[in-house]
């Protein structure tokens, strides 16, 4: 992988996180726990190029993402996505997860990245906010994407490194 200036993604960020389904990995004792996520909010926040991402109570990556200050988020080529699917089912708390679809990590700035992703970006916590029923203005959104009240909690972070493969 090589580093990049986040400026200098040629892709439409909101094109990539609708449609390329991210991963959240996050250390899980001496495994990575991977989560796939699509809700994703990215933009220039406190003078900071920041990332957003939002995680429910009930997820194994949950406490995992309490507890650390920083993780990793990753977005694959299209061919993975029966792999990103499984990885969106399965529980890391009953396996490992990344290893059973084979993939495998690596140390980018400190944290531990999927080696098969062809963007990673590296965050850091900045901010966490919890999102209740008062939040909501629109409340179509309240009973649509919460009808069982398990709000998610939202990790608002530095961009601290973005990390792209090398085209071919």
């Amino acid at each position: 992988m090589e580093k990049i200036n986040v400026e200098q993604l040629d892709r439409n960020l909101i094109d990539l996180i609708h449609n390329d389904w991210g991963v959240l990995t996050v250390q899980d004792s001496d495994k990575v726990n991977g989560m796939t996520v699509n809700w994703v909010q990215t933009g220039w926040l406190w003078n900071k190029p920041v990332m957003t991402v939002y995680v429910r109570p009930q997820r194994h990556t949950f406490p995992l993402i309490e507890k650390e200050d920083r993780f990793s988020l990753a977005f694959f080529d299209p061919d993975q996505r029966e792999a990103l699917a499984w990885l969106g089912k399965a529980s890391g708390r009953d396996q490992d997860k990344l290893a059973h679809v084979g993939y495998t990590t690596s140390l980018l700035d400190g944290v531990l990245c999927i080696d098969q992703a062809r963007l990673v970006f590296v965050l850091r916590k900045l901010a966490v906010m919890e999102i209740d029923s008062t939040c909501f203005v629109d409340q179509n959104i309240r009973s649509a994407c919460y009808p069982q009240s398990d709000y998610h909690k939202a990790y608002t972070c530095e961009i601290v490194s973005t990390w792209m493969k090398p085209l071919d």
